[in-house]
């Protein structure tokens, strides 16, 4: 261990260069923890902040990430995984790869982290505080599949990682947040348009999916409140298992109705939507036609 060793808390926080993530570090910082803040481009830094360069789909990059901690300060208390992408598109059509790396980011750079940081973890009696969503315990929605199965995946890996590391005397902590406002939220209809194919049957589904996601911005809370409940996770003494944070209630009211009402409940809510979605898009494209058809005379 180098002789330089802080006695300061240490954490290290993946998906820190912004959003969630960047509020978390900030909010550590000023608790007097010297925070790692890393991410694929090395986030600002600042007072507490050492900021590292880092992919999480990399193992050895994330072991660079464990070296350097161990030289620079001899010890870590905790490690927050927000580091994760979103997974929109019709899982028909969308290609395989792709659902890959939403697999490869949220799930196995959650792995990969863990395990690139464990021993350190291991040695200050640290504690693992994973970044799951009100996503991870619901039931799988239209257009948000891959992003689900990331999210279901994580809650079975922090269950068996806590089961596991209990008998270590360490903790792991689920975090499930609802809907908060970051970058991902703010580009989400764009993500939604440009998720399908062209021609794709899925199209109409989409542009309404969309324009409901990207309402959800408008009530979007404040990342603040996020990282003061990843505060509280990852600092107090009998940690809960899991932190619902700001669930949207009409999911919530949904996944505690039987399967079937809620399949025909979407039915009703999104099928008259969709329908109509379908003529004005036929009805623009018919206008763009003839326009380019003008055009050519």
């Amino acid at each position: 261990m180098d002789t330089t060793a802080t006695t300061d808390p240490v954490v290290v926080i993946t998906g820190a260069g912004g959003g969630l993530g960047a509020a978390t570090a900030t909010l550590y910082a000023s608790h007097g923890w010297r925070v790692v803040a890393v991410d694929l481009t090395a986030p600002p830094g600042g007072a507490g902040i050492t900021p590292l360069a880092a992919d999480v789909t990399d193992s050895v990059s994330l072991e660079e990430v464990a070296d350097r901690v161990r030289e620079e300060f001899g010890r870590l208390d905790a490690v927050i995984t927000f580091a994760g992408v979103l997974g929109i598109g019709p899982l028909g059509e969308t290609d395989p790869d792709r659902v890959q790396h939403v697999l490869d980011v949220n799930v196995m750079g959650t792995v990969r982290t863990v395990h690139a940081l464990f021993d350190l973890l291991r040695a200050s009696g640290g504690r693992v505080v994973l970044i799951s969503s009100e996503t991870g315990p619901q039931h799988g929605m239209p257009m948000n599949g891959a992003y689900a199965m990331s999210k279901h995946a994580i809650e079975a890996y922090g269950d068996a990682l806590r089961r596991e590391l209990m008998f270590l005397g360490l903790d792991v902590v689920i975090i499930q947040p609802g809907p908060f406002r970051t970058g991902m939220t703010a580009s989400i209809r764009r993500r939604f348009q440009e998720s399908t194919l062209p021609g794709s049957p899925f199209a109409a589904m989409a542009a309404v999916m969309g324009e409901m996601a990207a309402g959800e911005d408008d009530k979007a809370t404040d990342p603040a409140v996020l990282a003061q409940a990843v505060w509280t996770a990852g600092t107090t003494p009998r940690p809960r298992h899991r932190y619902a944070v700001r669930w949207d209630l009409g999911r919530r009211l949904l996944d505690h109705l039987p399967v079937t009402v809620v399949d025909k409940a979407l039915t009703l809510a999104l099928g008259g939507r969709i329908n109509a979605k379908k003529l004005e898009l036929r009805r623009e494209a018919a206008e763009a036609r003839a326009e380019m058809s003008e055009v050519a005379e």
